[in-house]
């Protein structure tokens, strides 16, 4: 579907007006002044485990262990994670390390 001029420009102005809620609504709604609910620092809390969590869930999810390479990459990519994370304290390393171990194993190791 081709878009007319306007129509391009109406959703580039669209999708600016959401992007620009989404970053400014937090701001407007909790000033610096005002103590933020204790739900929203619940919130704050757990919800980068929570996240965390649910994406090393999505990405197993398709992992299966009684065929190919039985998940052994997964499994030493996820160990080295950690390993990482407990040296280093540092999650970018953990992750980009992490991300290595699993390609190279991946590509070099169980093609």
């Amino acid at each position: 579907m081709i878009m007319t001029t306007w129509q391009g420009v109406i959703t580039i102005i669209m999708a600016m007006l959401g992007t620009m809620l989404t970053r400014f609504l937090p701001f407007l709604l909790f000033p610096e002044s005002k103590e933020p609910p204790r739900f929203i620092t619940y919130l704050g809390t757990v919800l980068p485990y929570a996240m965390t969590g649910l994406l090393v869930v999505y990405s197993l999810k398709g992992v299966h262990l009684t065929s190919g390479s039985h998940g052994i990459p997964e499994l030493l990519a996820i160990i080295a994670i950690a390993l990482l994370h407990i040296w280093k304290r540092n999650m970018l390393l953990s992750i980009a390390g992490g991300t290595a171990v699993y390609m190279l194993l991946v590509q070099l190791v169980f093609s």
